[in-house]
Formats: structure tokens, sequence, C-alpha cells
């Protein structure tokens, strides 16, 4: 790269918005890396030679694919467990809402948009991936990563990208991911790493899920996805 304008960190305390450095979101069918549009494949073998050689290479799910929403969410969902399962010792981390968490989170069972930086640093993260997290947000907390730690930053959006962070690739659904997986196993293959496909270990953090306790209030504007209407209470028109 002639120019890298988006490199890890740390960058010091409220950096410059990647805007501002004359970075452009990429055209249908490019990339994003280091700030500069790129084909995709460039950009998909850098993010997956960082995800294989970085230390503690992590995935943050984000609430667009940890709740099956709509069609194609829970195929995402699967084609993100399979990329997962051919980076060594990848952990998932997931950002299941972006309420605040005070006065503390356990940075060890989830992100918090709201301080991202804290579960990078707890956790020694130098590699991770955002998929399935609102675009607003996910610039939000790629800046602050940015601005406070070394970590290299991927992006997999589903829309047009993110300049915040180091490789974004944008358009990305589960064929695109299932294709980032292919070419990071052609590099782990390059690099003489050798891996036995295996999911990632189960989050010790993360209480033990006591479905006859569920309270759908909790869940706040995803709650019609706990409990659907009964079929006679669905609105169909207005006055």
């Amino acid at each position: 790269m002639s120019d890298k304008k988006i490199i890890p960190g740390p960058a010091g305390y409220m950096p410059e918005p990647a805007v501002f450095m004359g970075v452009e979101l990429p055209p249908e069918g490019k990339a994003l890396l280091y700030g500069e549009i790129v084909d995709e494949e460039q950009a998909m073998r850098e993010a997956a030679k960082a995800m294989l050689t970085k230390p503690n290479p992590t995935i943050f799910p984000g609430p667009q694919v940890l709740w099956n929403w709509k069609e194609d969410v829970a195929d995402k969902a699967q084609a993100i467990l399979e990329l997962a399962s051919e980076i060594p010792n990848c952990r998932i981390i997931p950002m299941p809402d972006y309420r605040p968490k005070y006065p503390k989170i356990d940075p060890e069972a989830e992100i918090n948009p709201n301080h991202p930086n804290l579960t990078i640093l707890h956790n020694k993260i130098e590699a991770c991936i955002f998929v399935g997290v609102h675009c607003h947000y996910a610039n939000l907390s790629l800046r602050m990563i940015r601005a406070g730690t070394n970590c290299f930053t991927i992006a997999l959006c589903a829309f047009m990208g993110h300049e915040e962070a180091m490789a974004s690739l944008r358009d990305v659904h589960a064929d695109d991911i299932r294709r980032f997986k292919d070419v990071l196993v052609q590099v782990r293959n390059e690099l003489g790493i050798d891996w036995t496909p295996k999911p990632p270990p189960r989050n010790p953090s993360l209480p033990k899920e006591e479905w006859e306790a569920l309270n759908p209030l909790d869940y706040g504007d995803y709650m019609h996805l706990i409990i659907p209407k009964k079929g006679e209470e669905n609105v169909t028109e207005t006055e």
C-alpha cells in the first residue's frame, strides 16, 4: 500500500476520523484496506493473515446475526461459525445489544460498543472481526478501538463498508463469508499453519440459560422475536 491511512493504533485520544483523512467507502465489488480502495481478494488475504498470525483472534457478532430476525440470518450465522472453526484458537465474544452496561461489564462475556477498547485490552486481542453490527455503532466502536489499542480491525458489512476498519468488505452475506473462509484456508496453508478445524470453545463467562425464567420484557425492542404476537393481534391497517 502506497499510503496507509487507517492502521492499528493506539492512535491517541480522539483520533482524526477516517473521513477527515480522505477515506471513501468502496464501490460495489471493491473493498477497503488501510483506508485505500482495493480488490476484494486483496483485502480478504490481508484480513486472513491478521486473523491467522496476530494474538487472540476474535469475532464480534452483533445483533443483526445474533437474532434470527429475517430469512437469511441463520445461514449467515452458520457461515460465521464455519469461518471461526478455520481460525486457530479463535474466540467469539458477542455484542447482543447496545445498551450501556454500568458500572462494569464482564469483558470476557461480551463486547460493549460504548467501551469496546476495554474488551480488546482485557483479552489482549490484536485482530478482530466485526460482523452484524449496525453501521453507526460499528464505526463508533472501530474508531475507539483504533484510538486506544493496537488491534487490527476487520469489518464484514452487509451494506457499504466501514472506513474506520483496517480492512472492510461490503455487501457481505453468507456466501461472501464462506468465500472469505476459503481465502483464509488458502492463506493458512501458504503460511504452513497446521490446524484441524473445530468450533471455538464455549464462553465460560456466559451465565447458564434458564429458559423457564426467560422474561421477554428484558429484551426491549427485540421482544417480538422471543414471543411473536398471535395472528389475530397483527395490525394490517391503521386509521
